[in-house]
């Protein structure tokens, strides 16, 4: 960045300094094409007062004055006068000076010559008698004034040019640095010192950094949890299954202990589900599926009622077993959603609510319309979250009762679930809960 923005600016002056010379040199020379012209009027006048016929001139006009070449010219165009050429010349009538003379009285033009191989100015004026007075002059005079003024123009623009260069050198440094200060602190970049332009630029780049970080210590605590919560069920299975090999079980401690190893295999094969499912959520795998004809769409239009009720209808066995009433209620309710999603996250609430629910409790699940939005709600009887640990029930592995979870079989990943199957929906959660009470979570979409 630093060598483009560098290069850049030395370009930069290089090219201006260029166009500036080639500016300066024109307008010098408009300026000196001006003078000349001046010079050159004043001399056609003063030759003019002096000589009368081209024998008066011819005598008077005998040493190169200023250098300048006097032509004078018939009316038909004839030299008959040339202080530079003794000899005879072509005739003068077509040349542009001179009919503009013959025309306006004066004419002016730049023209290279034949008779001297080099490029000369005209100036012709119309005398009294009917003769043109033509006065010319080299270009080489003029340029040779600017050649003797080059030498010190480009001294001048390379001491400029030295100059320019170790300020954009300073310049792209005073530019970059403060970007390469925040490069090298970004563990704790700040916006102060900085330019205002990059202010946002630097809160993303903290934010992202912050969630980079918090990802990390994310999956690190989500790693360590999965090992703890496989370990134990497998060091179940593994000393069950030890105690039948080695015969120290009997007949009705091996029914016992194969239903124990079931039971932990069942919990473990659900953890490691939920684990995979959590997985794809997290990595953007499994999106809001459609299978509309619009492109566009991502989702189907789904009954939400119709969906809860299904999934409370095949949850009626597992309430019954845990000794707890489940009923569903509310009206048609239509959403955009991925039908497999929806069944999950209600399925994951229900069981929630069933599994930490009381003897004889009821779960109540309810869809309808409230104030424009479909809603779904899932209220239990059950033990309630305190209000120090509902924020963290969202968490991966958090249980508020954790010996009451592995005797149930949870893996406190359902609401995880949950939560990323709301997002992905664009919906909103909230939670309500009281300690012996019970819980009531609401989704809205």
């Amino acid at each position: 960045m630093k060598k483009k923005i560098n290069s850049w600016m030395i370009l930069t002056v290089f090219v201006t300094l260029v166009a500036t010379l080639i500016i300066a040199v024109a307008i010098f020379r408009n300026m000196y094409k001006e003078q000349v012209l001046s010079e050159m009027r004043t001399c056609a006048a003063l030759i003019s007062s002096l000589s009368a016929s081209p024998e008066e001139l011819s005598e008077q006009y005998t040493e190169d004055v200023a250098g300048l070449r006097v032509t004078l010219i018939d009316e038909d165009g004839t030299v008959v006068y040339d202080s530079d050429v003794s000899g005879t010349l072509e005739n003068h009538a077509d040349r542009e000076e001179v009919q503009e003379a013959e025309a306006e009285g004066e004419g002016w033009t730049t023209r290279y010559s034949d008779s001297l191989n080099s490029e000369l100015y005209y100036y012709a004026v119309k005398l009294d008698n009917g003769l043109i007075l033509r006065i010319s002059k080299e270009e080489a005079s003029i340029w040779g004034i600017f050649t003797g003024t080059l030498k010190g123009i480009v001294g001048v623009g390379v001491i400029m040019f030295l100059v320019c260069m170790l300020l954009s050198r300073r310049i792209t440094a005073s530019i970059v640095n403060p970007i390469e200060r925040m490069a090298d602190n970004i563990d704790s970049v700040s916006t102060e010192g900085i330019y205002e332009e990059l202010v946002p630029f630097v809160m993303t780049i903290r934010q992202q950094h912050e969630d980079i970080l918090q990802s990390a210590n994310m999956r690190q605590e989500f790693t360590a949890n999965v090992s703890h919560e496989l370990k134990t069920p497998l060091t179940s299975i593994s000393g069950y299954a030890e105690l039948i090999e080695t015969g120290m079980a009997g007949e009705k401690e091996v029914r016992h202990f194969a239903h124990e190893i079931h039971r932990s295999a069942q919990r473990l094969l659900t953890m490691i589900n939920d684990i995979i499912r959590l997985s794809q959520l997290d990595s953007g795998k499994l999106e809001a599926k459609s299978t509309s004809e619009d492109e566009n769409a991502r989702t189907d239009m789904l009954d939400l009622y119709e969906s809860a009720r299904s999934c409370v209808e095949g949850m009626r066995l597992n309430a019954r077993k845990n000794g707890v009433q489940i009923t569903c209620t509310g009206a048609t309710c239509l959403i955009h959603g991925d039908k497999s999603m929806i069944e999950e996250l209600i399925s994951n609430l229900c069981d929630n609510a069933i599994r930490y629910n009381k003897p004889n409790g009821r779960v109540e699940v309810t869809v309808q319309e409230q104030d424009g939005r479909p809603m779904l709600r899932v209220k239990d009887t059950g033990i309630g979250i305190p209000k120090e640990s509902q924020e963290r029930v969202f968490e991966r592995f958090y249980c508020v009762d954790k010996s009451r979870s592995r005797n149930t079989g949870g893996t406190g990943l359902g609401l995880a679930i949950v939560k990323h199957i709301v997002a992905l929906h664009h919906a909103e959660i909230e939670l309500e809960s009281e300690v012996g009470k019970g819980t009531e979570i609401t989704v809205w979409f």
